[in-house]
């Protein structure tokens, strides 16, 4: 498959890689998919730290795998509507983020301009690992970020 050729939908590799079409937008695909996420967080059912974090382990794992393989099938290193990477980035964001809509619009904003401007090192883990696991970590890294500032406002407005 060549680069010129967008995703499979029939192949669900594709469509979670994709965020469920939300990255196939034609303008700004990672605000799409991290819309689709913040969207799909507000309805998960309250869950514990352990089990949010266990679903996080296994998000981010099987998308290196996604990513990895629907970039290889496009033949891009990281194709602009592969938006998994910017799911499980918000989800990390939210973390241990307090629950309201507020914190869920602000983690959002907080994630889309860490992801967007890329401060060191997410930019050098952008531009310097290939694959599934660069595709991913530029974004966990973002929602790291990004939580570690929700946790700090946390405890100013304390």
């Amino acid at each position: 498959m060549s680069s010129s050729q967008g995703p499979v939908w029939s192949n669900p590799v594709h469509v979670l890689a994709f965020g469920f079409g939300s990255g196939a937008v034609p303008k700004a695909p990672g605000t799409a998919g991290t819309v689709l996420a913040m969207a799909i967080y507000l309805v998960l059912p309250p869950m514990s730290v352990l089990v949010y974090g266990i679903l996080l382990v296994f998000t981010f794992l099987i998308g290196i795998w996604l990513c990895g393989k629907t970039a290889a099938d496009l033949g891009v290193h990281d194709h602009g509507g592969i938006v998994w990477d910017e799911f499980v980035g918000y989800w990390i964001t939210m973390y241990m983020a307090p629950s309201g809509w507020y914190w869920a619009i602000l983690g959002f904003a907080l994630f889309r301009l860490l992801d967007i401007f890329k401060p060191w090192p997410i930019k050098w883990i952008d531009k310097e690992m290939k694959g599934g696991i660069g595709i991913m970590l530029d974004d966990v890294l973002a929602g790291i970020m990004a939580a570690l500032c929700i946790q700090a406002i946390v405890i100013l407005i304390q």
